[in-house]
């Protein structure tokens, strides 16, 4: 009798851990409607991608790099691209049309409020970061670096699409801490 006590409560006590680390991963999506970035990208999408003079190559190597991104892992990926964008891609992008620098802008900004989301749920230990991320992302920024700064910021931007998919797909609605 005294055994089965003892496994129902291991099973239990199992259970609530397991189910507090799976709230624990469910607090560091980003609850933001990607919709409005998706439409503002999609307004300059032409006329990024109509200056990449690289059609046969990506940055982000969808196929290879995003998919096979585990859920433990999310979390990092998406963080550290959000910083990639931010710290290199923007900065590196000279845009000379103000309209199509407004919408850049825009979505920088939207870039800027996921990334502090992430990085606070990093800070509460919420995001951890595995070598397989590190690896994931560290990819990502050898294609980047394969070419010249300006051929690379305008073939990051043309893949944005690429990226604000994922992390719809990744980050589905579910509110953050």
């Amino acid at each position: 009798m005294k055994a089965q006590r003892v496994s129902l409560w291991l099973l239990g006590t199992m259970l609530s851990l397991c189910s507090a680390h799976a709230r624990g991963l469910r607090r560091c999506l980003i609850s933001m409607d990607m919709s409005h970035v998706e439409e503002t990208f999609q307004d300059i999408k032409r006329a990024i991608q109509a200056k990449d003079t690289f059609q046969n190559v990506t940055i982000l190597s969808t196929s290879e790099t995003l998919h096979r991104i585990k859920p433990s892992d999310v979390c990092c990926v998406t963080k550290n691209l959000l910083a990639f964008y931010v710290d290199r891609v923007f900065k590196d992008h000279q845009e000379l049309d103000p309209q199509i620098l407004r919408k850049i802008s825009s979505i920088a900004n939207s870039f800027l409020y996921m990334r502090k989301v992430l990085q606070q749920c990093q800070e509460q230990r919420l995001c951890p970061c595995r070598q397989e991320a590190t690896n994931a992302t560290r990819i990502i920024h050898d294609n980047y670096q394969q070419l010249e700064v300006r051929s690379a910021a305008i073939k990051s931007l043309g893949e944005l699409d690429i990226l604000l998919a994922w992390i719809d797909k990744n980050h589905q609605g579910t509110p953050t801490a």
